[in-house]
């Protein structure tokens, strides 16, 4: 079964997020100006995601693209807020968010390699899905240093923001077409 499409979106979405992690980190540890506060941040998310996955899982089965499309629009949305939160308690309500979209997204692509592997054969795809996605991780984190020295944190958020947007019009425009043409085969079927 073809996976390539979700192999893409999910390199483009760690593309999005190794771009922007080791430098947030360092944006997160400066505004809370202490490593609780730090610690704290990322408890949040990290517990947001665990929570949401238990919400999430009994849904999914049938929701696995449209959720995958919100989680990255989500996260793009977030990274566009991130340089503009006032305060500590932002912050704190952003890694809320980005931990809901986590799980969305961890959860979605799981069901999704599943759903378009067989039993079995499963090996190669995802042996492909992990050498890309880790290949686009490492390449990330270097760009992200290249953008950081050049421009500023701000520009690396808004760059994540873009690369996340573009995964999810990339899932909805392959979901899209592919809903075009079972539309056409269903309406083969009822003429035959």
């Amino acid at each position: 079964m073809d996976v390539k499409w979700l192999i893409r979106s999910q390199s483009i979405v760690t593309l999005a997020a190794g771009m922007i992690y080791p430098y947030y980190l360092l944006f997160l540890k400066n505004l809370g100006n202490s490593y609780s506060k730090y610690g704290l941040a990322f408890a949040v998310f990290t517990i947001s995601s665990a929570v949401a996955s238990q919400w999430l899982a009994p849904r999914l089965d049938r929701q696995a693209v449209p959720v995958l499309i919100a989680s990255s629009l989500g996260m793009s949305a977030a990274m566009v807020a991130f340089p503009w939160a006032p305060s500590y308690a932002a912050v704190l309500g952003l890694q809320l968010w980005m931990g809901v979209c986590n799980a969305m997204q961890k959860m979605s692509e799981r069901q999704l390699l599943a759903d378009h592997t067989v039993s079995g054969a499963r090996g190669t795809a995802i042996g492909s899905y992990h050498f890309w996605t880790s290949v686009a991780s490492g390449f990330a984190v270097v760009a992200g240093g290249y953008m950081i020295d050049w421009l500023s944190i701000d520009a690396l958020f808004y760059a994540s923001a873009l690369l996340y947007a573009y995964s999810a019009w990339a899932v909805w425009r392959r979901q899209r077409g592919r809903g075009v043409r079972a539309d056409a085969r269903d309406l083969e079927e009822d003429t035959v």
